[in-house]
């Protein structure tokens, strides 16, 4: 997110954490701190392939929570960020199945996972995995659940009973443009996910 008046208001309701997109190649892409930054909400940055040096400087810019790398960082990556203090999730692209060994590789680097469809490039498709197959993930780090996220998922998401899964990331079918959100759809969505947990 990047405007200050719709970080307000999407504050408001009572989301948990709020995304900022490092990547300059996104169209979420966000290069200044906004006038209003979130004050419920916890910080979330993400970053693609990024030098070490740059993503502390901009966390320490944006007083950043959480580090979400979501590009081909590798586990002593990940681990540096750790030891320094910083709270890091890894996001992984599953397909049609789920990359185990890969996500093995990273336990105890990162506090939180996130798993998100499968692109050709970096970033989100809009696009959903089979969920079912969150089954093969026997891991002990908790996970968010991305791709393509919508109102009309509420019920099926309810279903999953994955003992780690702890969040919905929602982005691109809550959007009225490219980093801007759409109110009232997060609202709706939330009441629909908190009246039936």
């Amino acid at each position: 997110m990047r405007d200050s008046e719709n970080i307000v208001a999407v504050d408001k309701l009572g989301v948990d954490w709020m995304g900022f997109i490092f990547y300059p190649k996104s169209s979420r892409y966000v290069d200044t701190v906004p006038n209003k930054m979130p004050i419920n909400a916890k910080r979330v940055g993400v970053f693609v392939n990024e030098e070490i040096t740059v993503v502390k400087q901009i966390s320490s810019k944006f007083s950043l929570d959480i580090i979400q790398l979501h590009g081909n960082e590798s586990p002593s990556f990940c681990s540096e960020l750790s030891i320094g203090g910083f709270t890091v999730m890894k996001a992984f692209s599953v397909d049609d199945v789920f990359p185990s060994s890969l996500v093995k590789s990273y336990q105890h680097t990162c506090k939180y996972f996130l798993f998100d469809t499968k692109t050709e490039s970096f970033g989100g498709s809009g696009k959903k995995f089979d969920w079912g197959i969150l089954s093969d993930y026997d891991g002990e780090t908790p996970f968010l659940l991305s791709g393509g996220l919508s109102i009309e998922d509420a019920n099926e998401l309810l279903n999953i009973n994955h003992p780690k899964l702890i969040g919905l990331d929602v982005n691109s079918k809550f959007e009225v443009s490219p980093a801007l959100k759409d109110i009232s759809k997060i609202e709706h969505f939330i009441k629909q996910i908190k009246q039936n947990e």
